[in-house]
């Protein structure tokens, strides 16, 4: 499996703190069978802001640290960037980070409580511009719970949908979980990711969100979503 919206890296943001957390979630998620993480702190969102230069070399300095503790799992750069008006300019002159440094997708985190004016526009400039958005954790966007058809017009447009495993299995709570299962029977969703942020909040277990969703679109469609999909993007290829 393939998991592409973690807080993996120590000390970035509001993630793992320390290379030992660190080390022991990739331990965790190389059990439960992913293979690959991309690790995404959050930048430009005027809290935290990781830089490209730190990001790449902490990916580095923790592939490291995990072959030295024969952790079979690969770390991949990236970041999970927020809406701002230079953020085309950013991307095309590499001072923030795409999924995997491929400069073609990006993981756009919105405000949980409303959706920004003229979303649908800024996503048509950032794809017009060859950059294609993926929503995070779309499933935990209060707006998007109440005004579900805004998401299929995203998606028709383009947009690609990240839901998160622990909404799908419950731990958010019956709305969340709710309305994840809706997003999978409407054929809305591209990827399950686990949004890591630590041991004790959010460990990246990916297995159970799977099997979960397999009751709902099918074993073949469920692994998909962990596996094909997120290998497409992290080789810069579109879904297919």
């Amino acid at each position: 499996m393939i998991d592409i919206h973690t807080h993996i890296l120590p000390s970035l943001d509001d993630g793992a703190g320390t290379m030992e957390e660190s080390i022991e979630l990739c331990r965790i998620a190389a059990d439960d069978g992913t293979k690959t993480i991309v690790a995404t702190p959050h930048s430009k969102d005027g809290v935290y802001e990781a830089k490209r230069d730190e990001i790449l070399k902490m990916v580095e300095t923790l592939n490291l640290k995990l072959k030295e503790n024969q952790i079979d799992i690969e770390i991949l750069p990236g970041s999970e960037l927020h809406i701002n008006e230079g953020l085309v300019g950013s991307i095309k002159s590499g001072e923030v980070l795409t999924i995997n440094n491929g400069g073609r997708f990006i993981l756009l985190e919105l405000p949980f409580l409303f959706i920004p004016s003229g979303i649908d526009k800024f996503i048509f400039n950032l794809k017009i511009n060859g950059i294609i958005t993926i929503i995070a954790h779309t499933e935990r966007i209060t707006a998007f719970q109440k005004n579900p058809e805004i998401v299929a017009q995203l998606v028709k447009s383009g947009t690609l949908i990240q839901v998160t495993a622990h909404s799908l299995t419950g731990n958010f709570g019956a709305r969340e979980r709710k309305y994840t299962e809706r997003l999978l029977k409407d054929k809305l969703v591209h990827f399950i990711a686990s949004d890591v942020h630590s041991l004790n909040g959010r460990p990246p277990i990916l297995s159970k969100a799977v099997e979960r969703a397999a009751r709902i679109i099918g074993e073949e469609e469920a692994k998909a979503l962990v596996c094909h999909n997120p290998e497409q993007i992290i080789n810069g290829l579109d879904i297919n």
